[in-house]
């Protein structure tokens, strides 16, 4: 009977985690691109290089869209085994709420080792891959796009101007300004024209009627130069494409990047920048010194008497005016030169701790986003028994609140560490300190059949309250 009840609650589990599961990668990806949707308007990308991306982005989103399928699946399977009654028969046969809770729970954990596999295996992988793509999406030029009325100088050696366009090919008043030399511009003027591409796609064409080309021919910079004006009824103007395609950058560009580390190549770098960052406190110890005078403590001779030992007037005073401007200049230069020298440690020692905290950042997040499987499951179980509601509706609205805390926790963890406000530790574990406790007190609620999410108990608690206000004012 009991491995029948495991299967049930598996089987009940099983679909709507997978289906929530594509729906929170899907949701994630979404976001993703909305924030990079800049990046990519424009590029003219092909299918296979978008598909590609797609691939790698859905990779490295999987460990956070787990923790939200376990959440929402977990409302909904025991929300729809509240609702058709089944968690009263099993609970009526003496079975407690944490013996049915187990199966699941085991198969959480188990989901969760495998995002950390997957945190420490193939996201590496695959955020290297995707970064590499991503920058030369960036940095590949924008797709032909010519507004009306405005120069569009994305052409190596081009500014376009069009008055107007029709049909996205017939242009009219074209300028073209050719900067081919530093102070020699040629310049094409024409009423009219018609703009293709050839049938490779590597080149524009604009074949143009009516107008006029100005040259500058002889030695730039000189004035032993001549200019030409020539009239022509058609010309046609050719653009070279190849420019405007994305070039391969080799994945060892961004492989030292530390969302591209596993978790033993983290621990690594981290002890290196540890022992790194020790060695600033000798090098202080050792080099800034240079410039400061030393007062020896053990020094017999009181402090009053080697004040004695010079006149009363101030220092400036006593330095004869052929020399002051060469003391203020002296004295003016080693200060700065030990301010220098203190603000490059000091920057250096600051870079130093902040690539700790990012590696470290990182270390932690393998593990967080695993746990958070676990977290997110003692509170979407015991929810899903209180509320007895399953479907998407309320369990949905629930799901995507708790999961909301917990993003915003993350996040504002992970911030403040980057900012040096908590430790990497606190940081990166403050959603689960957080939500933890939230999930026992949900379990015991659900242990003891709580009512806390019912409203029929809310909408009598205000009954009885008006039915005392009712009988107080009688009397």
């Amino acid at each position: 009977m009991i491995k029948k009840l495991d299967k049930l609650i598996l089987k009940a589990f099983t679909g709507p985690f997978l289906a929530t599961f594509l729906i929170s990668v899907f949701i994630l990806l979404i976001q993703f691109f909305w924030l990079y949707i800049d990046d990519f308007v424009g590029k003219g990308i092909d299918t296979i290089t978008l598909l590609k991306f797609i691939g790698y982005v859905s990779a490295t989103l999987v460990p956070l869209a787990l923790p939200l399928g376990i959440l929402l699946s977990s409302i909904m399977t025991f929300g729809n085994l509240g609702e058709s009654f089944e968690l009263v028969a099993i609970k009526s046969a003496g079975i407690p709420l944490v013996r049915f809770m187990r199966p699941v729970l085991l198969a959480s954990v188990l989901l969760g080792i495998i995002a950390f596999l997957f945190s420490n295996y193939i996201i590496p992988v695959a955020e290297l891959k995707m970064r590499t793509l991503l920058y030369d999406i960036r940095v590949a030029k924008p797709a032909f796009d010519i507004k009306e009325g405005v120069f569009y100088n994305k052409l190596d050696g081009y500014s376009i101007k069009i008055g107007k366009k029709e049909n996205d090919s017939l242009i009219r008043n074209i300028v073209i300004y050719e900067q081919n030399y530093a102070l020699q511009d040629n310049i094409i003027l024409a009423e009219e024209g018609v703009m293709s591409f050839s049938n490779d796609q590597r080149f524009l064409l604009f074949n143009l009627k009516n107008g006029w080309r100005f040259q500058e021919k002889g030695e730039p910079g000189t004035l032993k130069t001549d200019y030409y004006r020539l009239g022509f009824e058609t010309y046609q103007k050719v653009f070279d494409l190849s420019s405007f395609k994305v070039i391969k950058t080799a994945d060892s560009t961004f492989k030292n990047y530390y969302r591209m580390l596993s978790l033993k190549q983290l621990n690594v770098v981290v002890d290196s920048f540890t022992r790194l960052s020790k060695q600033y406190v000798h090098r202080s110890q050792t080099e800034l010194p240079i410039y400061i005078p030393k007062v020896e403590s053990n020094s017999k001779l009181p402090l009053k008497n080697l004040t004695h030992k010079f006149d009363k007037k101030p220092i400036q005073d006593r330095i004869p005016d052929s020399l002051k401007r060469n003391v203020y200049n002296t004295a003016t230069a080693k200060a700065n030169a030990l301010k220098n020298q203190v603000d490059l440690i000091a920057n250096d020692y600051k870079e130093q701790k902040k690539q700790i905290r990012l590696h470290q950042i990182e270390q932690h997040r393998k593990f967080t986003l695993s746990f958070a499987c676990v977290v997110l499951f003692l509170i979407g179980a015991p929810l899903g028994s209180i509320i007895r509601k399953g479907g998407i509706g309320l369990p949905l609205v629930i799901s995507v609140l708790f999961f909301i805390i917990f993003h915003i926790t993350n996040s504002s963890g992970e911030k403040m560490v980057k900012e040096s406000i908590l430790s990497p530790f606190v940081g990166m574990w403050l959603s689960s300190i957080i939500l933890l406790p939230v999930g026992f007190f949900l379990t015991f609620k659900a242990m003891k059949d709580s009512q806390i999410f019912n409203s029929d108990f809310y909408y009598r608690i205000v009954r009885r309250l008006k039915n005392r206000n009712s009988k107080g004012k009688t009397d």
